[in-house]
């Protein structure tokens, strides 16, 4: 599937916007049904209140429920994406997609030179979803999940440089 096609197929009438306190109790049961650890609502919590940290929720729209989420860390030149998932009941339909073209979107705004992440070896979709937007791996975490042992990849997105028109 080609970003064109990516485009395509989310056109879902959602809003993305910044994450909020009022947002958790959903954010809380789509992570209970996406992650075999999920993360607690005090880390969500924490995520809000860090200057560094980013947190963005696809809402419905209208009438406003959650319908996934989106957290990711903006250090230096570099965007370090923690946290995407979507309701269960909600996904192959491109929401995914949407808030991962918020993410690249938003880092190259901010200047972003990399975007990273880590992905469990076995979620092909994640990882199909990921190159679909030219992730390319770039290494392996051993043993990286403590649930299971199981290894992450790494995969990583240069961003192209901006070139204004003052400089061509």
């Amino acid at each position: 599937m080609s970003l064109n096609e990516v485009a395509i197929e989310s056109r879902e009438p959602i809003e993305i916007r910044g994450m909020t306190e009022r947002d958790l109790d959903e954010v809380m049961q789509i992570e209970r049904m996406s992650f075999p650890t999920p993360w607690s609502r005090r880390l969500f919590e924490r995520e809000l209140l860090m200057p560094y940290a980013q947190a963005f929720v696809a809402v419905e729209f209208p009438p406003g429920k959650v319908l996934g989420y989106l957290c990711f860390w903006l250090v230096a030149r570099e965007t370090h994406i923690l946290n995407l998932a979507v309701h269960p009941e909600r996904r192959r339909r491109g929401i995914a997609s949407r808030l991962l073209r918020f993410a690249v979107d938003y880092s190259r705004e901010k200047g972003t030179e990399e975007i990273i992440l880590e992905v469990r070896r076995s979620n092909y979709k994640a990882i199909s979803l990921y190159q679909n937007f030219q992730f390319q791996p770039q290494g392996i975490r051993p043993r990286y999940y403590s649930d299971s042992g199981e290894d992450a990849v790494i995969m990583g997105l240069r961003l192209a440089k901006q070139t204004s028109a003052t400089s061509l």
